[in-house]
């Protein structure tokens, strides 16, 4: 099950390479098939084995020899090892697979505010599609659970929006969707504890960014991949930190 688990990783992250090129770019996902994008070569399914082919032709495209991105298999590992994590700590549950969605969907994200700034209201939309159709199952069961997504969407979103009017816009409207659906996903418990772990680790990397004089006190920094980091902690530790917290609070 395991090999199963990795592989379906592995070709998902690589699907995933896909979204983060052409989303950005207004391409369709689906149409037209990989190529080389020196060349235009269409690429073979030999040329398009996660992390092997990037290995057997050391980085470069076999029909032109353009070295290709790094971030092909650094993708491809990252949602594999992501999707073992989950698989060790969940098993094959529902929590397994709401949260190897949640995860790829927050590699996207993360990886177009990274390169663009920008988090597409799309993928915010597809999130929201996932979230109501992973929720029916649980609110047939207990519709006052209802009450908890709510709370958390509010929760959430509504404290970016706050912070974005506070602050004149240091977060922009994509982190306020981003954390809206997040809430609405998880839950109040859970997104309060992203926002921390999320402003946490944000003020630390951007701390370090402007001592090593790679950003400026007026750079930008995404936020989208902060959010990202906090959700998988918070899923797979979330409890652990909240009793650490406490402990030594």
């Amino acid at each position: 099950m395991q090999f199963i688990i990795l592989l379906l990783g592995l070709l998902i992250g690589s699907f995933l390479n896909v979204c983060i090129f052409r989303i950005p770019r207004g391409e369709s996902i689906v149409y037209p098939s990989s190529h080389c994008l020196k060349c235009n070569t269409p690429l073979k399914s030999i040329d398009l084995v996660p992390v092997f082919s990037y290995l057997i032709y050391r980085g470069k495209c076999r029909y032109c020899g353009a070295k290709l991105s790094i971030q092909y298999p650094t993708i491809e590992l990252m949602n594999a090892i992501i999707y073992m994590l989950l698989y060790y700590k969940f098993g094959c549950t529902f929590d397994f697979l709401q949260y190897t969605i949640l995860a790829s969907l927050l590699i996207v994200i993360s990886l177009i505010d990274f390169y663009h700034q920008i988090i597409p209201d799309g993928l915010i939309m597809f999130g929201l599609i996932v979230t109501f159709l992973l929720k029916i199952p649980l609110l047939v069961k207990d519709f006052t659970l209802i009450y908890n997504y709510l709370i958390g969407l509010l929760l959430g979103g509504g404290f970016f929006l706050l912070l974005a009017i506070i602050t004149n816009g240091a977060m922009g409207g994509g982190d306020i969707k981003l954390m809206g659906l997040l809430g609405l996903w998880l839950g109040w418990k859970w997104i309060l504890l992203i926002m921390f772990l999320s402003f946490f680790l944000g003020s630390i990397i951007s701390i370090l960014l402007m001592i090593s004089k790679k950003k400026g006190r007026k750079d930008m920094i995404p936020f989208a991949p902060f959010i990202g980091l906090a959700v998988l902690m918070t899923v797979c530790y979330g409890n652990d930190i909240i009793y650490y917290y406490m402990l030594f609070l």
